[in-house]
């Protein structure tokens, strides 16, 4: 099915889709904002890579209640609610005025973001249940795509409004879109199966029980890394891309920013579009995760050796590009291979592999730039060269055989 036909027939996934769409505009908003305020009252490399740090290591922590939440109760009405929460928080970025506010706008980020961490879940976690599973890798590139073109125009939008207008004037429609998001899962429709398949006494044991069962299907497992395995390299690389952007244009910073983050999203919305028309073979799909975290690392090379922007934009759109084939397609398999009521566990505790790598890459690259290196380029190589390790050592390590058989009639 093509996906103008997958948003015209299917009318839950539209609206949970749409509802995405805007709030993720928004979101590029806030992120090129809060990077501008914190550069402005801290000027420390080691402050900016917190916030990034802010932006990951919440969702590691609280992934793992956010699967029991997912798999426990109704996921329409907890994303209804993590929207209204959401807008909440981010108002209270219109306070950080000064260098003594810093602490604060990592809070609230912190807050924004663990309350992300049982959204995130259970969107991903409905997907199969609203599109028929023929439709199930379009559905999935779809919503990598609009996530793409977003965090591109968001991204290039936002750094020409900060420009202009401020930081205030991006959280507050941040703030906006997360209701508008709400109004649109109002009104969707979502199927789900909540006995939390067979986990019983208290959340821990719940929790426990999601993880035993990617302990016994080891593909299953296995898949739960593919994102954080990905993240070794990228997480840092990602923070050091807002360093390189200001390097590149000192008197339009948020400018430059906004532009290589642009670039970021466009790669991400062409690499899943790619990657469903030249790979439909799926058992060839977990090789070539780790042949894309490769071509991302080669790429991003490039841009460590500080060509102009324009020409560090097209190197950082094809590496993104390899980068988002590799999320749409482990989140595809990961989702084929495990059934409904462990899904939202399973995927809580992917993301909290991938946050909690996230962070660690993203905090590493802060300290060597405010203690050892105090030079982003070469930094931006050596995190290249990690993420080529990274990427030849998934295709190294033998994956688990494999039944083939559809999740949901285990």
């Amino acid at each position: 099915m093509g996906y103008l036909e997958l948003i015209r027939t299917e009318h839950n996934f539209r609206r949970l889709w749409f509802g995405n769409l805007v709030s993720l505009f928004g979101d590029w908003f806030n992120l090129i904002a809060l990077l501008s305020v914190v550069t402005r009252y801290s000027g420390s490399p080691l402050a900016l890579s917190l916030v990034f740090v802010a932006k990951f290591l919440p969702a590691a922590i609280v992934s793992p209640f956010a699967g029991y939440l997912v798999d426990r109760f109704n996921r329409r009405r907890l994303m209804i609610v993590c929207d209204v929460l959401r807008a909440i928080v981010v108002l209270g970025l219109l306070w950080v005025d000064s260098r003594t506010d810093v602490a604060l706008a990592l809070v609230l980020t912190a807050a924004q973001v663990g309350i992300s961490s049982v959204f995130q879940p259970a969107q991903r976690s409905a997907i199969p249940n609203i599109v028929s599973r023929e439709n199930l890798l379009a559905a999935n590139a779809l919503m990598a795509v609009s996530w793409s073109i977003m965090l591109a125009f968001g991204a290039a939008i936002g750094g020409f409004a900060t420009h202009l207008f401020g930081p205030d004037a991006a959280f507050v429609l941040d703030s906006a879109t997360y209701l508008v998001s709400a109004v649109f899962i109002l009104r969707t429709s979502i199927p789900q199966e909540t006995n939390l398949g067979g986990g019983k006494g208290t959340t821990l044991a719940a929790i426990r029980d999601g993880w035993i069962r990617m302990r016994e299907r080891p593909i299953v497992g296995r898949l739960a890394l593919a994102k954080a395995a990905g993240a070794v390299g990228v997480g840092g690389l990602v923070f050091l891309l807002a360093l390189v952007g200001q390097l590149a244009m000192p008197s339009r910073p948020e400018i430059g920013v906004g532009l290589l983050f642009a670039a970021r999203g466009i790669g991400t919305g062409i690499g899943p579009i790619v990657a469903r028309r030249l790979f439909a073979d799926q058992s060839q799909w977990p090789r070539l995760i780790g042949v894309l975290m490769c071509i991302t690392g080669a790429l991003y090379f490039l841009v460590g050796l500080g060509p102009a922007i324009l020409i560090m934009a097209a190197f950082v759109t094809a590496a993104h590009a390899a980068s988002g084939a590799t999320w749409v397609l482990s989140t595809v398999l990961l989702q084929q291979k495990t059934v409904d009521a462990y899904r939202g566990r399973v995927f809580a505790t992917e993301w909290l592999f991938v946050m909690l790598v996230d962070s660690i890459s993203i905090f590493v690259a802060g300290l060597l730039l405010e203690y050892v290196i105090r030079d982003v380029y070469p930094v931006v190589l050596i995190y290249a060269a990690v993420q080529v390790v990274a990427g030849t050592l998934w295709m190294l390590v033998p994956f688990p055989p494999d039944n083939d058989k559809p999740a949901d009639h285990e």
